[in-house]
């Protein structure tokens, strides 16, 4: 794939083949629509039948292309592998079930003419728009884990870590993924941290989102390994102080 792309697109997935269909296809035309370049790279673990149904499509459009293994080995990793073969001057990751729609790129993307280097959605900014709201329990859920994640790992200013629409300039998309380690969900925080060390410029942006009712992810009801992860991220940051100056140092900053 050339480097020259517009855009890199990956969309991580674990047993999506009800829904990554509509979901590569949206952003396919929406892509064509604002006549950009583009690849889209679905990162697909699991056994249901979602890599082939991408590798369908990818045998239509050669812009897509499918990663994965039966095995379920986390969406942090499958977004790391893609990561490392992103061509795009943009790379950047949505969910499969999406729950925020492409068309949010709209709001994104001017950003990184402004000289961020990261451009996230989030879903707790007052201009954001809940279209469906999670159930209650998961919404407390959600703010208890916001103050424990900011107690072990301190993400100070950022209102949504775990929202899955996240956009990067290439360069810190593969320096943040060279450097991120955790499998699982807790990626996230892990990649905001690392920025925040690094000194990349970090905009958030409000979306619109809407709740589908998947239960599968739980951040700290009866999750056990998201904490551990937590603490693992902060240990992880902590001990980056040769990478984290020699990154500084190829970008011009003072260590």
């Amino acid at each position: 794939m050339k480097n020259n792309l517009d855009i890199s697109l990956i969309i991580p997935a674990y047993n999506e083949r009800a829904v990554i269909s509509g979901t590569v296809t949206s952003a396919v035309d929406y892509f064509r629509r604002r006549r950009s370049t583009f690849e889209i790279i679905v990162a697909a673990d699991g056994d249901d039948g979602t890599r082939e149904t991408v590798a369908a499509l990818g045998r239509e459009n050669p812009a897509i292309r499918v990663l994965g293994e039966p095995a379920r080995r986390g969406k942090g990793r499958g977004i790391r592998e893609a990561m490392a073969q992103a061509s795009g001057r943009i790379v950047g990751f949505i969910d499969a079930d999406n729950k925020v729609s492409i068309e949010e790129f709209d709001n994104m993307e001017p950003w990184f003419g402004r000289g961020f280097d990261l451009v996230i959605g989030s879903r707790a900014m007052d201009e954001s728009r809940i279209e469906r709201r999670q159930p209650l329990y998961r919404r407390v859920g959600s703010q208890g884990f916001r103050l424990v994640m900011n107690a072990v790992v301190g993400l100070p200013g950022i209102t949504d870590s775990q929202c899955g629409f996240k956009f990067f300039t290439r360069q810190a998309g593969r320096e943040l993924f060279r450097l991120q380690q955790i499998d699982g969900y807790m990626f996230d925080v892990e990649i905001l941290a690392l920025a925040q060390r690094l000194g990349y410029r970090v905009k958030q942006v409000p979306i619109g989102w809407r709740d589908d009712g998947d239960s599968r992810l739980q951040l700290l009801r009866g999750n056990f390994q998201n904490m551990v992860d937590l603490f693992r991220i902060r240990a992880l940051v902590a001990g980056l102080g040769a990478d984290i100056a020699s990154a500084k140092r190829s970008r011009g900053m003072t260590v």
